[in-house]
């Protein structure tokens, strides 16, 4: 089948979310003829489709740390331009989040990444890779018009799903295969909610009004334990509440499509029953309406690219640190593993503490000129349920766009960009690289 060109590009990001759009930013700002591939109809991926709360950029407990700084900065600046942006402590201590409008978010990616240079194809997925000596010089696209090929000098993986090196034939971890995959999560808001009525009850009564209609047999709810919180819309409250596996065969998680559309139907079917429950059981919800769901199910965890070093628990927990550290990370390991009716286990840092996210788990082991960032770096399953939070996604983003750009100019050979020359232009970005001791 022959193919029509696209156009080659110094670098490609494939994927939007909270790690691909602040690397297309980054790398094109560093000066890279760059190309942002989603399939979603806006940018954004989970920020914008699923969630509407940035966690991760400060460490949790008594004293708050910022740990997170540069391009995601600038995000959060456009988000409070647009409108009303709210934070708020997390339900279950993971730390400061900042919660805004999506459909505010859509705007301040597309501003961003269009302002700094980059183009941006939508509704198109990368349907194959084509691989020469570990290097990727190619991408096939999938758009409304065909099949389309882009040339690509680097790429850097955001799908997500590893999508990229999945195509190329490169090393990468399916989730369930050693660890449980995480559950999935439809959210969706309600409307003409009384604030202060539903203020008179706190988490641990919300979950037990859960437990109990789930055991009187009224209501099929899977989670126990979910939440909700206040939005910058008066009476309109968003959810974290339903629960779906993956599939009861451990090797098919929601990167395949069977599993994931079913998955999207049970997450849609869930959310219309938590809704009932939280009109007909909880304070504050007696008028109240569904009035949006997700764009897409909320998936954590699909494939994790094996990179040139591989972050562990060990080194979450332990709050380890590394020369060629590009980003910093306070939240708590949260694995929604979906056992039993809670299912989710939280496992925190020492108060006042981060973790390092080394370059070295950005650059994918099989290749010469490709980067993973966001939810499919190279981390075991517990550091991925730590790291994955959207403030460290940016930061691995802004490290990737930085580093893809000065690749270019040596045959795009990412792994002999020196990190100094990162490291030195992501603090001139405003970048957080390391806790300072006051």
């Amino acid at each position: 089948m022959s193919l029509d060109d696209y156009g080659h590009f110094d670098v490609v990001v494939v994927g939007s979310g909270a790690a691909g759009a602040p690397a297309a930013i980054a790398a094109a700002r560093s000066g890279a003829r760059t190309l942002l591939i989603e399939k979603l109809p806006f940018l954004g991926g989970n920020s914008t489709a699923v969630l509407d709360t940035f966690y991760g950029f400060y460490t949790p407990g008594d004293r708050a740390r910022k740990v997170v700084g540069g391009i995601a900065d600038e995000v959060v600046a456009g988000l409070r331009s647009a409108g009303s942006v709210v934070e708020r402590p997390n339900t279950y201590g993971a730390g400061t989040g900042i919660t805004y409008l999506g459909e505010h978010l859509k705007v301040v990616w597309e501003s961003l990444v269009e302002g700094a240079g980059a183009a941006v194809l939508l509704h198109a997925f990368v349907q194959d890779v084509v691989v020469s000596d570990a290097r990727v010089t190619s991408l096939v696209v999938a758009t409304k018009a065909g099949l389309r090929r882009v040339g690509a000098g680097v790429v850097i993986d955001a799908s997500g799903d590893a999508d990229v090196c999945l195509h190329a034939g490169f090393g990468y971890e399916a989730a369930g295969t050693v660890d449980p995959a995480q559950t999935l999560t439809t959210t969706f808001r309600m409307a003409n909610v009384d604030h202060q009525a539903r203020a008179t009850i706190g988490k641990e009564e919300l979950h037990a009004l859960m437990v109990e209609a789930a055991e009187s047999g009224a209501y099929d709810l899977p989670r126990r334990e979910g939440s909700d919180h206040i939005t910058p819309i008066p009476g309109v409250i968003a959810t974290v509440m339903t629960r779906v596996e993956h599939a009861e065969d451990p090797t098919r998680n929601a990167a395949d499509p069977d599993t994931l559309t079913r998955a999207e139907i049970e997450g849609r079917r869930q959310a219309i029953e938590y809704a009932r429950f939280l009109v007909d059981r909880v304070p504050g919800y007696e008028q109240a309406s569904l009035v949006a769901l997700s764009t897409q199910i909320g998936v954590r965890e699909t494939r994790r690219v094996y990179g040139d070093y591989r972050l562990t628990k060990e080194d979450v927990l332990g709050a380890s640190q590394f020369d060629d550290q590009i980003g910093l990370c306070g939240a708590p390991i949260e694995d929604h593993h979906g056992r039993g009716a809670t299912g989710t286990n939280w496992e925190y840092l020492p108060e006042g503490t981060a973790v390092g996210i080394p370059l070295r788990t950005l650059i994918v082991r099989d290749a010469t000129n490709v980067l993973a960032v966001g939810r499919c770096f190279s981390a075991t399953h517990d550091a991925q349920a730590s790291v994955r939070s959207m403030a460290q996604c940016m930061a691995m983003g802004h490290a990737a766009g930085i580093a893809a750009a000065q690749a270019v100019n040596i045959g795009g050979m990412v792994r002999d960009v020196p990190v100094g020359d990162i490291q030195h232009r992501l603090r001139t970005d405003g970048a957080i690289l390391e806790l300072t001791t006051t």
